[in-house]
């Protein structure tokens, strides 16, 4: 008999979310972790750069006090401090999975994991071999480098060396205009710095819908942000603490000086030196393929998350690991959908969203119609002082199905799981027209951005 029916490689939110859930189902299982517990997520991603951004949003409404009537003076920040904070709320949550991990019986062990052969894995620096029915390859992934702009975690970083440094930049280029480059924008702007991003794509977070890109444009604009759009680095020059960054774009080449380069141009999966080669483990473009139930070409051999290449979000990682799990227990999970998997962007205004944009629904040959409302018109955002945003919503023109919805503005990432459930139940606009939504709150801009898809709005 095997020492485990299942060892798990990695303990991120796919990771360690697969192994909770394969023993709650009674699996002997096993963790292997090089790192801390809870993974990059947790411990150099997702956690602390949210804890970040909120202590920006603190900072933001003090330095907008005056709007609600209170006078601030000699107002005072610390980004250490700032840090500081984040670093215990990573600690807090990373004891909270440790506790979960061994409440659930799962065994915990340090070490790299290599895979010797489908049923055996080798813990590098434990000392130990384990030999296990199933594994599961959660190894996530790192941060692409670019030839350009060698990354030497001091003035060229990141954004794991950034989630440490406990000083803000004066003046920041960050390279990569997505998710990870907009929140950073976002955070080291309220703290006065200058900030310029350069994105090679023709528009900010270019993967979501081109209203949303252009609404954010506009913000960031007006937060004193500098986008670079459709731009791309050539190179860059270090001396000592100081920075010149070369760009190129239909204007012609210009450089920008700064103190500190952030490179936020993508992910690739953690695939080496884990054995891949030597079971044969098929990958392609730097990810490890799989199927639908997350298997990969060797039997009894699965991987989710960030090393699939599938979508990049630790959302999606735990469904896959759940998936996994529930695959090897014999029962019948339903199949992902990656598609409606919802989307979540933390700068200010936040940025969410699920399903198809306008133009991939045009593209796929669906007649369209769409319905927006905008915070301008909700007497919760009046009240809260935040007026800068819309929800809108993609709709099925013959049949009034949602295809997509697509929000910016305050919190708009909580009405995410209204949303994905609406999307889960095939709810059209006239259900979700018809729900009475509590009032004064943001989520009735959902009620109303349904019922404009049919010319019903209310209150606009």
């Amino acid at each position: 008999m095997s020492d485990y029916e299942l060892v798990v490689l990695g303990s991120g939110p796919g990771g360690y979310v697969a192994a909770i859930r394969a023993g709650q189902l009674g699996m002997r299982t096993a963790v292997v972790e090089r790192a801390e517990v809870g993974g990059i997520c947790l411990n150099w991603g997702c956690i602390p750069s949210k804890a970040l951004l909120r202590n920006a949003e603190v900072l933001s409404l003090f330095q907008h006090a005056a709007d609600f009537g209170i006078s601030v003076d000699n107002l005072r920040y610390d980004f250490g401090a700032a840090i500081d904070r984040s670093r215990e709320v990573v600690k807090r949550l990373t004891s909270g999975v440790a506790y979960l991990l061994k409440k659930n019986k799962v065994e915990y062990i340090e070490g790299t994991g290599v895979l010797k052969d489908r049923n055996t894995v080798e813990v590098e620096n434990g000392g130990r071999t384990l030999s296990t029915d199933n594994v599961i390859i959660a190894t996530g992934a790192t941060v692409r480098e670019l030839p350009a702009l060698p990354i030497d975690g001091q003035v060229v970083m990141s954004s794991r060396e950034a989630l440490e440094r406990r000083d803000a930049p004066r003046r920041v280029v960050i390279v990569g205009g997505g998710a990870t480059g907009v929140e950073f924008a976002y955070l080291y702007r309220k703290y006065e710095a200058e900030v310029t991003i350069v994105e090679m794509l023709p528009r900010l977070v270019p993967l979501e819908d081109e209203e949303i890109s252009d609404h954010l444009e506009r913000s960031f604009d007006r937060q004193g942000i500098k986008a670079m759009t459709g731009s791309q680095v050539n190179g860059i020059e270090v001396d000592g603490d100081a920075a010149k960054v070369s760009v190129s774009n239909g204007a012609g080449t210009s450089e920008i000086d700064c103190d500190r380069v952030l490179v936020a141009v993508g992910m690739q999966g953690n695939i080496a030196g884990i054995g891949l080669e030597d079971v044969g483990v098929a990958t392609e473009r730097g990810y490890i393929v799989i199927d639908d139930q997350m298997q990969t070409n060797i039997p009894g051999v699965y991987a989710i998350g960030d090393v699939t290449g599938k979508l990049l979000l630790a959302h999606v990682a735990s469904a896959q690991g759940v998936t996994a799990v529930e695959v090897m227990a014999g029962l019948e999970p339903p199949k992902l959908d990656y598609q409606t998997m919802p989307r979540a962007t933390y700068c200010h205004p936040q940025v969410a969203s699920l399903g198809l944009t306008e133009a991939e629904a045009r593209e796929r040959g669906h007649s369209v119609k769409i319905g927006k409302f905008p915070f301008s018109a909700s007497g919760k955002a009046l009240a809260l002082g935040e007026t800068e945003g819309m929800v809108k919503v993609v709709v099925d023109a013959e049949i009034g199905d949602v295809l997509g919805a697509h929000l910016i503005g305050a919190e708009v990432t909580e009405l995410l799981g209204e949303l994905g459930l609406a999307k889960l139940l095939e709810s059209t606009t006239k259900e979700l027209g018809w729900l009475v939504h509590p009032h004064p709150t943001i989520s009735e801009m959902v009620k109303e951005a349904a019922l404009a898809a049919e010319d019903e709005a209310i209150h606009i």
